[in-house]
């Protein structure tokens, strides 16, 4: 539905990078090839947490849950072709590392955005469905 580039802090203490990115599908989607991700709960800038599933024998975090586990934000890195999945937005900009440089054409938030104003119509119906809304 959309590819987010996350800048902040959380993120790049929790990933120990400057970044992480997700690729925000329906949890539905997610097929597993084999096993039985862990479920580990950490805490959040937002104060709700996020439920992350890591691989239980690497312990490398696959994907979270945040408000909702109708929707997982899947670390892009962990898949098999990862360049096939650039991110759509930077955001949490305003935290960002000083020595990473955006693309010019990159758009960019300084923290999170307006979903509508930025997810496609499609996602957005996508995720809407998937909340059972």
């Amino acid at each position: 539905m959309i590819v987010h580039c996350c800048h902040c802090t959380w993120c790049q203490r929790e990933t120990g990078s400057a970044f992480v990115i997700n690729a925000v599908i329906e949890s539905s989607r997610v097929t597993l090839l084999s096993g039985q991700p862990e479920l580990v709960l950490t805490p959040s800038a937002s104060g709700r947490g996020q439920k992350i599933m890591r691989c239980p024998t690497c312990k490398v975090a696959l994907w979270s849950h945040y408000s909702t586990d109708a929707l997982a934000f899947v670390r892009v890195g962990t898949l098999d072709d990862p360049n096939t999945v650039p991110p759509d937005v930077h955001i949490y900009a305003g935290t960002k590392q000083d020595w990473v440089v955006l693309p010019d054409d990159a758009r960019v938030f300084n923290e999170f955005y307006n979903i509508p104003a930025v997810w496609p119509a499609e996602s957005r119906e996508r995720a809407r469905a998937a909340r059972g809304a």
